[in-house]
């Protein structure tokens, strides 16, 4: 029987002719990332060990992105412990306030991420990656401690799932829809280890950010990872971001799949997750009368400069609803700049929207828009959980930066106009 995609990245990794799933492997590691909060635990983790150092200062990552700049003095605490350990071991991959972004729409842009690659991120949406046709997933801070010092780490490898990606998405349907859709279709725990793997015609119709928010919120289906085939929009993307070689794995023909599905873009309507689950959705024509609060257009799911075009496109010459709070955060730097020459900066504002720096801030109920008791959010952000954004009698619904923008003018859930 032959390999996914996945198995292949894996079996390369751990230097094995082959793999299957349900085997417990060691793999070489190509990066190892962390962030302001989860980095701390993992370094005083780290000094239990015997090893001195870290495996390769160029192979890891450490993005202060959660709570920077600092909120409180708990974080500026996190900020420094992080900042003496790059220091100290001269980590050359390590952004803080100027240089920082959030971290998975960071690292891409840097050009730290390439096909074949297998990664580990001490953050669950580390599987962003899948995207350029890597192997990357999250961990927990005690496995990038040792990810840190030893280069290597212990995956039991994942079955998977096939998504045949078929047709054009309408004008407003991104991929924020097509995951949306999915988790929907195959719920919260539908994946679970699993890998999502996406392949067909279809995708050709799809940009590199929609592929990113895809891969992103493969984890909101419970998958251990998502990935997409290597095509030549991906290794544009790469020739154009990274100096680095890659590797393109293909799944087998006679690869073992545990379920397959056929997504059509063409049949796709913009989509919403209602509280408490991201699989919790319904299409825009069944939402009905929902007044909110606050609308939230950014984090590493879309804060893409796709995202950011969409969403000023929605909003040019409107205005945001009196009352309604309108957040949007460009995720890296550079994409910051980019949404200023081009002139979307300038609309937000004129519509009454403000623009922060690059923070996760919201989306995990950090800051930068924390929700009252009773308050609503229309949020392009990747989670929906109870008291996920503030309050527990808060509300969160996932939707794309359309809907998002659409619904800042009306003052409810909305569709774009056609």
């Amino acid at each position: 029987m032959g390999m996914t995609m996945t198995q292949k990245i894996l079996a390369a990794a751990a230097g094995l002719a082959e793999v299957k799933a349900g085997q417990l492997i060691e793999a070489d590691l190509d990066l190892v990332l962390g962030n302001d909060i989860t980095s701390p635990v993992a370094i005083h983790e780290m000094d239990k060990f015997t090893t001195d150092g870290v495996f390769h200062k160029d192979k890891i990552a450490l993005v202060m992105d959660h709570f920077a700049p600092n909120k409180d003095i708990k974080s500026a605490q996190h900020c420094k412990c992080v900042r003496e350990f790059a220091c100290k071991h001269g980590i050359t991959n390590y952004f803080d306030v100027g240089e920082m972004g959030i971290e998975h729409a960071l690292l891409p842009e840097q050009g730290l991420t390439v096909a074949g690659d297998v990664i580990i991120g001490a953050d669950s949406h580390t599987c962003t990656y899948g995207a350029l046709g890597a192997f990357s997933t999250g961990v927990g801070s005690t496995d990038m401690a040792a990810g840190m010092a030893t280069g290597k780490a212990w995956f039991k490898v994942p079955s998977a799932i096939k998504f045949h990606i078929v047709g054009k998405p309408s004008k407003w349907v991104s991929g924020k829809d097509v995951i949306l859709h999915i988790i929907g279709m195959i719920g919260v725990d539908g994946a679970l280890y699993r890998s999502l793997e996406f392949v067909g015609e279809g995708i050709c119709n799809l940009s590199m950010d929609d592929r990113f928010t895809i891969a992103n919120m493969a984890i909101e289906a419970g998958a251990k990872n998502g990935i997409f085939p290597v095509d030549e929009l991906a290794e544009k993307y790469m020739k154009e971001h990274s100096k680095r070689s890659y590797k393109i794995y293909a799944a087998d023909e006679d690869a073992e799949y545990d379920e397959e599905y056929t997504i059509d873009l063409a049949a796709l309507k913009p989509t919403v997750s209602f509280p408490h689950l991201p699989e919790n959705t319904r299409t825009i024509d069944e939402v009905g009368d929902v007044k909110i609060d606050q609308v939230v257009i950014g984090s590493c799911t879309n804060g893409r400069l796709d995202d950011l075009r969409t969403a000023a496109e929605v909003l040019k010459g409107k205005k945001v609803a009196k009352g309604i709070r309108c957040i949007v955060i460009p995720a890296t730097q550079r994409i910051y700049l980019e949404a200023m020459d081009e002139g979307l900066l300038k609309i937000f504002i004129e519509a009454g929207a403000i623009v922060s720096t690059p923070t996760c801030g919201p989306c995990l109920g950090g800051y930068m828009g924390i929700l009252a008791e009773g308050e609503r959010c229309v949020s392009t952000t990747n989670r929906n959980f109870v008291g996920r954004m503030g309050h527990v009698e808060s509300e969160v619904y996932l939707a794309s930066p359309a809907v998002a923008a659409a619904s800042a003018i009306t003052g409810k859930i909305s569709a774009p106009e056609e």
